[in-house]
């Protein structure tokens, strides 16, 4: 059927009323508390909607429906782990952040180690958290191609992705710069209304549209297998199992949520301690809703393509909810459901600019010099934010081709979160630790995760495997969900070990 005019007018008015709304803000910013953190003053329940907001891109739209397609539920395995994450950041890392005035992650390393840590931590943060934004950004020209199929039928496939995504990295870019953290927030808010309303409708679309409705969907998707959740074996291999889930979920979120500066400007940005723990344990609440919605509405697709259109052929499964969002919707509702994923895509990306932006004024740029005015330092800010809206557009551009895209940038990003995590753990779980064995154990914590990530395993360490575990390891990689546990115990280890033989330094405050 595809997109009609008035599906592209809703798209449309969409981009430019969420540009506006964002700009709304740009009289607010006077300083960098009120650039990068809105000057302490946004309530807990929104920035709970804009950590979720946050945590969300157009992959996990994209993705997650069509990950449900190919297998079932076994997803929310890692969910659960993303649950027991946030209980562990508000006891841990939260209180910690709140000692003093923070502006980023990276000024806590500095504290308790001292400006070297912090350097490599930062850097470490903007090289990865740029690489896997890339990938997320990519994930819009999947969407606007399906979308604009007929209007961009004469344009070749490269120079239609490029289109696709400067358009969305401009309009981002726009109320990004002008607006600042409190934007990003606000706008995170209105956006995650967009796309999971824009979801509940293509849910009872689904509904309407198979024969028996949910009736029929519960028997088919059982038969299938769909609806199974919980697998417990012990294949190291396979990223949804039990133990790989909750275990590889609540590192990889202790680490995204305790020591990115994306998801910990938003907990330093609430008016207090207390409404940071409250933001961050409630957004719980809502992802595990949303996971489950995105999950369930690929179930249904698979009944859809399955049972009433079984002749459709996709090539890949990162296509399948676009394509039927454009092919089966009726108009003006596909209108809004992608305008719905566009949200995602703008909200995740406005998060990673001003975040990226914040990271290297603050963490680099400023560090030593005390003695730039107000008003050039939010000149830089924003420099910065422009500097890496381009940055960002060129990665998306390379990141053309590869596998599924959710489990592609959580991969990426998995790489680099074990040796920030194992650092900040040290930091703040012992005293006895130092810069020299911190920085040691950071080393080989990322070159195992990057060997691991990059390379299949030696076949004597599968066999071992499979002699432990008493089961057959079905795959020659280990799966991206054990990358931050194994990075973080081995910086972890590694770097308190080096500690205890190598002299304390005053560089930073032990005290943590």
């Amino acid at each position: 059927m595809g997109l009609n005019a008035f599906d592209l007018l809703l798209i449309a008015g969409y981009l430019i009323g969420i540009t506006a709304f964002g700009l709304r803000f740009r009289k607010k910013q006077r300083s960098l508390r009120d650039y990068f953190l809105a000057d302490r003053n946004v309530p807990w329940w929104a920035i709970s909607l804009s950590i979720v907001a946050a945590e969300t891109s157009t992959l996990t739209i994209v993705s997650i429906p069509g990950l449900a397609f190919d297998t079932n539920l076994a997803f929310l395995q890692v969910v659960f782990g993303y649950l027991v994450a946030r209980i562990i950041i508000s006891l841990i890392f939260i209180p910690q952040y709140f000692r003093g005035e923070l502006f980023t992650a990276y000024q806590l390393i500095d504290r308790r180690f001292g400006p070297r840590l912090r350097s490599l931590t930062a850097g470490l943060f903007l090289i990865t958290r740029a690489a896997a934004e890339g990938v997320r950004v990519f994930a819009v020209a999947i969407v606007v191609r399906i979308a604009l199929g007929s209007l961009l039928s004469g344009v070749h496939g490269a120079t239609a992705d490029i289109i696709s995504i400067a358009i969305v990295t401009a309009l981002t870019l726009i109320y990004t710069f002008e607006g600042g953290m409190t934007a990003v927030i606000w706008t995170d808010v209105v956006q995650m209304a967009i796309y999971v309303g824009g979801t509940l409708i293509g849910f009872f679309t689904l509904l309407h549209l198979v024969p028996g409705g949910w009736t029929t969907i519960s028997e088919v998707g059982h038969h299938a297998g769909k609806f199974r959740i919980f697998d417990y074996s012990l294949d190291f291999t396979r990223a949804y199992t039990f133990w790989a889930g909750l275990i590889g979920g609540t590192f990889l979120t202790t680490a995204s949520h305790g020591t990115d500066q994306l998801m910990v400007q938003r907990l330093l940005a609430a008016r207090s301690e207390r409404e940071s723990k409250l933001a961050l344990l409630s957004s719980g609440v809502a992802i595990l809703f949303q996971f489950s919605l995105f999950l369930i509405v690929g179930v249904m697709l698979f009944v859809y393509y399955h049972s009433v259109q079984p002749s459709t052929i996709f090539t890949s499964s990162d296509r399948i909810f676009p394509t039927f969002i454009v092919d089966k919707m009726p108009h003006g509702i596909s209108g809004l459901l992608i305008a719905a994923i566009l949200a995602a895509a703008m909200s995740n990306l406005s998060a990673a600019l001003n975040s990226l932006s914040s990271t290297s004024i603050l963490d680099f740029y400023l560090r030593n010099k005390k003695d730039v005015s107000e008003k050039r330092r939010m000149f830089l800010s924003r420099a910065a934010t422009i500097g890496w809206g381009l940055v960002l557009f060129g990665l998306a551009i390379l990141s053309r081709g590869g596998g599924r895209v959710v489990e592609v940038g959580l991969a990426i990003a998995s790489v680099a979160y074990g040796a920030l995590l194992g650092v900040f753990l040290l930091g703040t779980l012992t005293k006895r630790a130092n810069e020299i064995g911190a920085m040691t154990g950071m080393a080989l914590g990322f070159a195992l995760n990057l060997f691991i990530w990059l390379r299949p395993l030696p076949h004597w360490v599968l066999q071992t495997l499979q002699h432990i575990t008493g089961q057959v390891q079905t795959g020659d990689k280990l799966a991206w969900t054990w990358y931050v546990m194994l990075g973080s115990g081995v910086t972890f280890g590694v770097g308190y070990l080096v500690s205890l033989f190598t002299p304390q330094t005053s560089t930073g405050n032990p005290q943590a």
